[in-house]
């Protein structure tokens, strides 16, 4: 690109010393060369004009060049699946005639797949995630094309709609990590080798990132769950409510805190042992996640000590979810445990409290549950709400 621009630049130069000759030929000659130094100027002007875009063309594609390889260099340097995929789509959609982007990742286990978007809401993204070939090959490219209805497009004569598609596949290490598609919503648009080409370049640089980005995720998932119960573990539960609590502090939102559990536990390991009660705690772990909404975040902090942090909920909904919790575990024995209740207390974020006083002021509720008979919920703003 450097050479270009000098090449460029040589040749703007060069007409310059050609005009300046001209102009004194012009100043030396008679009237009778007048039209043919006009011809010779006007030419010269159409060629430096022509000159001018050539450079500012050079310009604007160093400019994007420099700017794919900031994204490629972020690409490489960060660990964090969400930045990873943002960059991606971010280059992506920068692609000539690219209005929309897409990442679509399988998950391994059989689960929900991973679906990463630029430009389309979730639900368009969903709908035009690319799996690849019905029979199950990897394909180097896949183009996809769009017609409406004339009714549909009578009825939505503004509406910017897809009319194509072009999707490769992420590379990983041994095997294909999903697709990258862009879409653009231009009418009659076909996508060209050379188009394939620049998303493969990108996808290759994506992949790897991609890659390793998830299984950082992964791992850091793995060390952030209780080994038992398989809910969050103690450390997760502190950092959580730290970044939740400053959350809810600068946007002046609600959060509520539970802190629950079992009545009478150590009697039940006292009775059949610590690994048929680790069974208990397990069990009891699965009917909490049970009935917690999508957006609580339950976790095990130590023994038969359990919490939840409810984002957005007041205290009210704190009491609620404890009589869920509680009618989860009671409906039924828990294994040998047989037939168990929980104590509980509720906190809601006040304006002065840190994290850990918010804790605290829920776990000194919890204690004062247990002096006034078990088996119930006491607000730490309040001496009680009631039994379940």
């Amino acid at each position: 690109m450097t050479t270009i621009l000098i090449g460029i630049s040589v040749g703007l130069g060069a007409l310059v010393v050609l005009l300046l000759a001209l102009l004194v030929v012009r100043w030396r000659s008679d009237n009778s060369t007048d039209e043919r130094v006009a011809e010779v100027v006007a030419s010269l002007n159409a060629r430096m004009d022509e000159l001018g875009r050539e450079l500012a063309g050079a310009l604007e594609r160093a400019e994007e060049e420099g700017r794919r390889s900031r994204i490629f260099g972020e690409l490489a340097g960060s660990i964090d699946l969400d930045e990873v995929l943002s960059r991606t789509l971010e280059a992506a959609g920068a692609l000539e005639d690219a209005d929309a982007a897409l990442v679509m990742l399988p998950d391994p286990t059989g689960g929900k797949p991973l679906v990463a978007t630029l430009g389309l809401s979730v639900e368009e993204a969903e709908r035009h995630a690319i799996t690849g070939p019905p029979d199950g090959r990897l394909a180097r490219s896949i183009t996809m094309s769009y017609t409406y209805p004339e009714l549909e497009r009578e009825a939505n004569p503004g509406e910017e709609v897809i009319h194509a598609g072009l999707a490769v596949p992420l590379p990983g290490d041994t095997s294909t990590l999903g697709y990258l598609t862009v879409f653009t919503r231009r009418k009659g648009h076909e996508y060209a080798d050379d188009d394939v080409r620049q998303l493969e370049t990108l996808a290759l640089r994506a992949g790897p990132a991609i890659e390793n980005a998830r299984r950082f995720r992964e791992a850091r998932q793995l060390a952030d769950l209780d080994a038992l119960t398989g809910l969050h573990n103690r450390r997760y539960f502190h950092e959580t409510l730290a970044r939740e609590c400053a959350r809810a502090h600068r946007y002046e939102r609600k959060l509520s805190l539970i802190v629950f559990d079992l009545d009478d536990f150590k009697e039940v390991n006292d009775r059949i042992g610590h690994l048929a009660g680790d069974t208990v705690l397990a069990e009891a772990a699965e009917r909490v996640r049970d009935v917690v909404r999508t957006a609580d975040i339950a976790c095990r902090v130590g023994g038969d000590e359990f919490a939840v942090i409810l984002p957005e909920s007041s205290l009210e909904d704190a009491d609620q979810l404890y009589r869920r919790i509680q009618n989860s575990i009671s409906s039924r024995p828990l294994g040998q445990g047989g037939k168990l209740f929980l104590s509980a207390g509720v906190a809601e974020l006040r304006a002065e409290d840190d994290p850990m006083a918010f804790f605290q002021r829920a776990d000194d509720a919890l204690y004062r549950a247990k002096e006034a008979g078990k088996g119930r919920v006491v607000s730490a703003n309040s001496p009680r709400l009631g039994p379940a």
